[in-house]
């Protein structure tokens, strides 16, 4: 199980991203505004996962990314936005995002992405030589993708097909 915060100004957006990750094994160790007075509390939580959605593609959305990744290197920080194009991918990438999560939440689709993104992470990690310095994202996603697997074994995730049945029945 890994520890998540979730970032958003939209209250409704965070308890529907919350509901997800919780049923996907996951621990919501804090969520609230992208504000100042929240990223402090934020911090001191030490979250390995970070949903964060920064409104408009600006200045203070980007900036709002490097200080995440400047406080929290060891996170993984997932980018959550209704418009996700080419010019927002690149400098969130640019800026430490490692991956992406689309509004409206589809909750396969989000965890798929979160346990994904893990697993890649993982794979880059193990095939870097071994130097002592690079274990800045090693522990996170190596313990992340070891936590996903399990949380996806022992937590099925309920697929489209029975989410269209029930609402057919």
């Amino acid at each position: 199980m890994l520890k998540a915060v979730i970032l958003d100004n939209q209250a409704v957006a965070r308890n529907l991203l919350s509901s997800v990750l919780t049923t996907g094994g996951h621990e919501i160790v804090g969520d609230g505004n992208t504000s100042p007075a929240v990223l402090a509390r934020i911090v001191k939580l030490k979250p390995q996962i970070v949903c964060v959605d920064i409104g408009e593609t600006n200045q203070e959305g980007l900036t709002l990314l490097d200080t995440l990744r400047s406080e929290l290197p060891k996170a993984l920080i997932f980018l959550v936005s209704a418009k996700i194009d080419a010019p927002t991918l690149q400098a969130a990438q640019e800026r430490g995002v490692q991956g992406f999560i689309v509004k409206p939440f589809n909750s396969v689709a989000v965890l798929a992405s979160i346990r994904n993104t893990i697993i890649r992470i993982a794979k880059q990690q193990a095939s870097k030589p071994t130097d002592a310095a690079v274990d800045i994202a090693s522990d996170t996603a190596s313990n992340a993708a070891s936590d996903a697997v399990t949380s996806s074994v022992t937590s099925p995730v309920p697929n489209a097909d029975s989410q269209d049945s029930a609402k057919k029945g």
